[in-house]
């Protein structure tokens, strides 16, 4: 199979300039690992006041993009991702983009985010045909980039992209960007499209699910998250429209920067150590211990968790278990930060942990590293996980996760099999206090009870291959696929012909 000579991504954010969650570090870590397979792979993003212009140089043509009631008018900023090749563009706007803030406001809603993102959208369009670039596929992320497939398949649709096709990646099914009816004009979109079987959403205007119907190709961030986005429980209100595309949707597990979590050579941790030895882990563990003011014990078994604190995290079954979890005579360490009363509960608590809990509020990523290093345990119960990333830093590091079965937990973590001693984790199910509290206990009888079965484990989980090079392949795939779809429609079929069926 042949790879597409030139995939353009455009997306809200990018781990190496600006992130807030793990979109940002998909596309910051998967175009590299493109090019590396010969794939031209290149980005557009915002051009956010938190994005330094130190290595960048200013195009000298400003770029119209039509909105509103005429041309939203940027300048655009080539350079590269850092460490890379991976050519970066720019869109500079600074009425929509150099607020403080990527998406809202601290505590608001920015109410323009439909337009704002519908000029990065838009905007990258603009910008290929301005270069004279017409690449094979066009990767979009969320809700935010979700009108580019609606573009193409419109108002480019007999033009010179229209032969470009379009893969939409759902990091999060449950954030769609749904904005008032009344908002649609700006964009340019045709009314048209302000129907159930494209944009209308219980009349909204919902731009994920735009691009759900329009996009060539859709993917997930994990096998099992493409399963659950297509049942009642699991699709956010839009699970009808998973299933009618469900031929054309594929789960691809995220990666990992393999050569950032790496116990043998991390800079952060107190002292390297692999799966065939394991004696720089306890060296981790005494030190993190030492420097959380906790008890300086081998033998107690000590517990992570880092996370964002939420329901979606299962923080508040965490917190309502911890008494019991500590009662096990275990250590729990938290860092995180997020729901206000979690962290002011957490916080009370690690002041009258003594030397067995703390919690630091916040985000530390050296003490995430030393967390991951110093545990025997992971805990990460969330409810639902489209991929996760912690999970596979702490098998990396042979801390065994505690997680609930569901999305890229299930997909990425085997459950213990006292039998056999094969696994790399522990899994629970129904995700209420008891059963977690059940599942750390398992989790700790193996520990005390079978240090044997532990240790293999460790070693099982610690080497596990998790880089981005798999998931690029996997890419590859799914855009070739996408570009043969795309190649296959007529040149000049109708609109009419090319609205997809309501499901």
């Amino acid at each position: 199979m042949t790879h597409p000579q030139c995939v353009m991504f455009v997306a809200p954010e990018c781990a190496q300039l600006v992130k807030v969650g793990g979109l940002g570090d998909v596309v910051g870590a998967l175009p590299v690992a493109l090019r590396a397979l010969g794939i031209d792979a290149r980005v557009v993003l915002p051009r956010y006041d938190a994005i330094s212009l130190d290595g960048f140089v200013r195009q000298k043509e400003p770029l119209g993009v039509p909105l509103g009631k005429g041309n939203a008018w940027s300048a655009v900023w080539q350079g590269c991702l850092p460490a890379s090749d991976v050519p970066v563009y720019l869109l500079d706007h600074e009425q929509l983009f150099c607020r403080g803030y990527l998406y809202d406001p601290p505590g608001a809603l920015a109410w323009d985010n439909l337009v704002r993102f519908a000029f990065l959208s838009r905007g990258a369009l603009q910008l290929c045909k301005q270069m004279s670039l017409v690449p094979d596929v066009f990767h979009v992320h969320d809700w935010a980039t979700a009108l580019l497939p609606v573009y193409l398949n419109t108002l480019e649709a007999k033009g010179p992209l229209g032969s470009s096709a379009s893969v939409l990646t759902i990091h999060n099914l449950a954030h769609q960007g749904k904005y008032p009816a009344s908002d649609l004009e700006a964009t340019h979109i045709p009314a048209s499209e302000f129907r159930p079987d494209s944009l209308e959403d219980f009349g909204a205007v919902n731009a994920l699910k735009g691009g759900l119907y329009h996009a060539t190709k859709l993917t997930t961030v994990s096998p099992r998250y493409a399963a659950e986005i297509r049942t009642r429980e699991g699709g956010a209100g839009l699970d009808a429209v998973m299933r009618f595309r469900a031929a054309d949707l594929v789960g691809i597990l995220n990666g990992i920067d393999e050569s950032l979590w790496d116990p043998l050579v991390d800079a952060a941790i107190a002292a390297p150590y692999g799966p065939d030895d394991l004696a720089g882990k306890a060296a981790c563990k005494l030190a993190l211990q030492r420097e959380l003011h906790l008890a300086q014990r081998p033998d107690v078994p000590l517990i992570g968790v880092v996370s964002r604190l939420s329901e979606q995290k299962g923080t508040d079954v965490v917190l309502a278990t911890l008494s019991r979890i500590l009662d096990m005579d275990t250590q729990v360490v938290i860092l995180g930060s997020g729901d206000r009363a979690a962290e002011s509960y957490l916080l009370m608590r690690s002041h009258f942990g003594y030397d067995r809990f703390r919690a630091w509020i916040g985000f530390h990523d050296g003490l995430a590293h030393r967390i991951e290093a110093g545990s025997d345990l992971f805990l990460m119960p969330s409810r639902f996980e489209p991929c996760g990333l912690n999970q596979m830093y702490s098998q990396r590091y042979g801390a065994l996760p505690i997680v609930r079965a569901t999305g890229g937990l299930d997909d990425t973590v085997e459950n213990y099999d006292p039998a056999t001693g094969e696994g790399t984790g522990f899994k629970v199910w129904d995700l209420t206090p008891d059963t977690l509290v059940a599942t750390v206990a398992w989790a700790v009888d193996t520990f005390r009870r079978r240090p044997d079965h532990f240790r293999a484990m460790q070693q099982r989980a610690m080497r596990k291959h998790f880089g981005w090079d798999i998931a690029a392949r996997q890419y590859a795939k799914v855009y070739e696929w996408a570009a043969q779809a795309r190649r296959g429609l007529s040149d000049v079929e109708s609109e009419e012909s090319q609205k997809v069926p309501p499901a």
